[in-house]
């Protein structure tokens, strides 16, 4: 997580759809921003969110009357990715139903918030051929919305993780807002061995001896903004692959196997383990102030669920940079 010395977006407000573990909150409340309504179905992920925020959200946001939320002027959702029906017929508003970015289009359309700023992963790009993609654009155009996307690596950000993910950004069109950017990339400084835990106690369950492990002889000396793969366990799939510190984590994943699931396997102190769940958290962004679930196997699922809080800020930054301009331009300063 970013330390922010301006609050770009105080006085506006936000709504968390999809919520999560909250990392849209964590950064748009680092900006200013307030908080005035939640949702999220998942009652494991809800309990923590309550922990944390001490609000629970709403559930199933394909019952919530759209008219019921509370005026916002930013409405954040990671939401998930399904399928599209497209027919081919069909266009904009219309083609959106059945999916739950349906649920954030009518909300959009009933409250009109000045900005949408939506997060996905990398393949919702390209899913089918990017008519997927199309959609969601022609819709958010339809409710009368500019709309911008671009596809952001952590690692790019501060972060040593290997997350790529298509970040959507949407801006009413009576702001007149026509010149957004996306955050520029800065030289990766910290490596996985930055956000390891220092009490072993804490992880001594998590190391791994097999007589199947094999390293492949590559000296562990060196840095690299990349994932350096040192050996392997078992075949060498998904879960069962050992990597250096001194680089940068793989994506971590809400599902999977091996015995590295989820994290992958790491050489620490000359032994190898999967990350600690406060170690996902920290590669996530999140400070060692939030409180995880006390379940180790949710806890990996929900980090692998996550958004990365620290580009969500950047780009929140920016976002109130371009507000801010459109208030001054209208004013006429």
């Amino acid at each position: 997580m970013i330390t922010i010395e301006k609050k770009s977006l105080a006085g506006y407000s936000f709504i968390d759809l999809f919520a999560g573990l909250g990392g849209f909150r964590i950064a748009l409340e680092s900006l200013g921003a307030k908080c005035v309504y939640s949702n999220e179905w998942n009652v494991p992920v809800q309990k923590v969110y309550a922990d944390n925020f001490g609000d629970i959200p709403e559930g199933d946001i394909t019952q919530v009357d759209e008219n019921t939320i509370p005026d916002h002027d930013i409405l954040c959702a990671g939401f998930p990715c399904q399928a599209f029906s497209i027919s081919g017929k069909q266009r904009g508003f219309e083609d959106s139903r059945g999916t739950l970015f349906f649920d954030v289009a009518r909300i959009v359309k009933a409250k009109k918030p000045k900005v949408v700023f939506m997060e996905n992963v990398k393949n919702f790009a390209t899913h089918d051929h990017g008519k997927t993609l199309e959609v969601v654009k022609r819709t958010m155009e339809t409710l009368g919305y500019t709309f911008y996307q671009k596809v952001l690596n952590a690692v790019d950000y501060g972060i040593p993780q290997k997350r790529e993910r298509i970040y959507m950004v949407c801006f009413r069109n009576d702001l007149g807002i026509t010149g957004f950017s996306y955050p520029k990339p800065f030289k990766l400084t910290r490596h996985v061995e930055n956000f390891l835990l220092d009490d072993e106690e804490m992880v001594k369950d998590l190391y791994v001896e097999r007589p199947d492990t094999y390293f492949n002889g590559i000296e562990d000396d060196q840095y690299s903004n990349k994932s350096i793969r040192l050996g392997i366990v078992n075949k060498g799939g998904q879960g069962e692959r050992i990597y250096s510190t001194k680089g940068i984590a793989i994506t971590l994943s809400a599902s999977g196997g091996g015995v590295f699931a989820k994290t992958g396997g790491y050489l620490i102190n000359g032994k190898t383990r999967k990350l600690h769940p406060r170690e996902c958290a920290r590669i996530m962004g999140y400070p060692d102030t939030y409180k995880i679930s006390d379940s180790k196997s949710q806890a990996y699922k929900q980090f692998g669920n996550s958004v990365v809080i620290d580009v969500l800020q950047l780009i929140g930054e920016e976002i109130g940079a371009v507000l801010e301009r459109s208030v001054l331009e209208r004013s006429g300063l």
